[in-house]
């Protein structure tokens, strides 16, 4: 049985407690642990697991977050879920209150997971643990797990260039929330394994898809690229390191990479970082020569409502989407950009030029204000996309920890199939995932709450990893 929520109209613009919800999204990732659970532990039907993964070759892996609904640590999608939590703390710390201890601790359950990956570069650098179709051919708590914990590597000689600079830019992102918050040593620890890391992301050149075959393919193959994420990871670097060689390795591999970044300049998320590094330098593009700040502005005013030239359209509800298609990673990620590219332009005379249209920074934060609105329950549904968020949100997410009795409840060991009824059932699920964040509702807003539905129904850390930093930015605007 498929239980769809009917439209119904949204009425007038609800308020939201943007720092509850704050609370709840950082709550979601200690519920994506893996590993020895710290006896700080607020998400307690989540137990330890997978504590010997990497023990097939003789190296402790343990660690580090799940990506989603299944129980893979997939590196790529993780370190850019890393990458754009650190931005977040970066860009609106200040303004998370009780909350930031919270945040620099998701941040650095990945961190300390990625220095054992790549404490070996630049020989070897770890960018998987489990085999994806063993693991999806179950419906399984990961506290229970018994299917393969392959571990898939990039090496010189198979090489992963965008895993392994998406990797540095996490790092060297994580080095700067860390700096400006208070332990400027692991900071140093993280950014000198960041250039290393780069290092042998920019040496040996090639795609993690041909390196680590079907470990990373069909579920996060890299469509776009290693190229972006080699500007990226560069990009950060500068960020973290100030050194020239940085800033000049972005400037000229531009050139190199300029149809492709061209091309592909109105893309974000866990594969392409196209958009994100124009906005990421574009505060140092403010008074330096280059592409990078047009194309952030041609970024904005392909989003803008009012924008002439916009390329992205809204559902009815006036949720972004794109060639006909709504994802909430997709949402969150461009969301947080315009947010940060806003905050970039505060003390600038620069001015957003959408062919004769000017954008302005009001417009700029509406914008970002009503995806986010939309998220927590602004929408024709009324529903919040947030789990444990409001009065109504999905209850049926495709999740498996989520959806089978943990051991507290059931504390005899479920094997591959024997989750196969939890996952079959219309019950809601035993476990709320607070926090969590789904795919979200179809282009005319409407939405199914059915567990089998993964493409809506799924959540995943690099959803909620940019909200973070919304939610932060809007919790201290809505206190004044």
């Amino acid at each position: 049985m498929v239980i769809v929520l009917m439209y119904v109209s949204s009425g007038n613009a609800k308020s939201h407690d943007y720092g509850d919800a704050l609370s709840k999204s950082l709550l979601f990732f200690e519920g994506q642990r893996s590993g020895k659970l710290p006896s700080t532990q607020r998400m307690t039907w989540r137990k330890d697991s997978a504590l010997r993964d990497g023990s097939d070759k003789g190296v402790d892996l343990s660690g580090g977050y799940y990506d989603a609904g299944d129980n893979v640590k997939f590196n790529f999608p993780m370190a850019f879920t890393i990458t754009m939590m650190a931005w977040g703390v970066m860009e609106q710390g200040k303004s998370m209150g009780t909350e930031l201890p919270h945040a620099l601790e998701a941040v650095r359950w990945a961190t300390d997971y990625f220095l054992k990956c790549t404490a070996a570069a630049p020989t070897i650098i770890y960018a998987q643990v489990g085999d994806p179709f063993g693991d999806h051919n179950c419906w399984q708590r990961p506290e229970d797990m018994d299917t393969p914990r392959t571990v898939y590597a990039v090496t010189p000689d198979k090489p992963g260039s965008e895993v392994a600079a998406e990797t540095a830019a996490a790092l060297a992102a994580a080095s700067l929330a860390f700096r400006d918050f208070g332990d400027e040593a692991y900071g140093k620890v993280l950014l000198e394994r960041a250039v290393k890391v780069f290092e042998f992301a920019d040496k040996y050149r090639g795609t993690y898809n041909d390196s680590i075959g079907e470990g990373a393919c069909p579920f996060y193959c890299d469509y776009s690229g290693y190229q972006d994420e080699l500007l990226w990871g560069a990009a950060w670097l500068y960020k973290a390191t100030n050194e020239v060689y940085y800033w000049n390795y972005v400037k000229e591999n531009i050139i190199t990479f300029k149809a492709q970044i061209e091309g592909a300049n109105f893309e974000f998320g866990w594969d392409s970082k196209h958009a994100g590094i124009s906005v990421l330098v574009s505060n140092v593009s403010l008074s330096s020569t280059t592409p990078f700040l047009s194309y952030a502005d041609s970024f904005m005013c392909s989003l803008m409502p009012e924008s002439p030239t916009k390329t992205f359209q809204f559902t009815p509800g006036g949720l972004l989407m794109k060639e006909g298609n709504c994802d909430l990673q997709q949402v969150t990620s461009i969301s947080f950009l315009v947010l940060a590219y806003n905050n970039y332009l505060k003390n600038s005379t620069h001015v957003i030029r959408c062919n004769d249209k000017i954008i302005n920074q009001t417009q700029l934060v509406n914008f970002t204000k009503n995806q986010v609105d939309y998220i927590l329950g602004s929408n024709p549904l009324n529903i919040s996309y947030m789990v444990g968020y409001g009065d109504k949100f999905p209850r049926r997410i495709h999740h498996r920890g989520s959806s089978i009795p943990s051991l507290d409840q059931h504390p005899d060991h479920i094997a591959c199939k024997e989750g196969t009824p939890y996952f079959q059932s219309t019950a809601s699920n035993p476990n709320e995932l607070t926090g969590a964040v789904v795919r979200g509702p179809e282009i005319d807003d409407s939405f199914a709450d059915a567990r089998a539905n993964s493409s809506k129904s799924e959540p995943a850390t690099y959803i909620t990893s940019p909200l973070v930093g919304l939610l932060a930015y809007f919790s201290e605007v809505s206190a004044h």
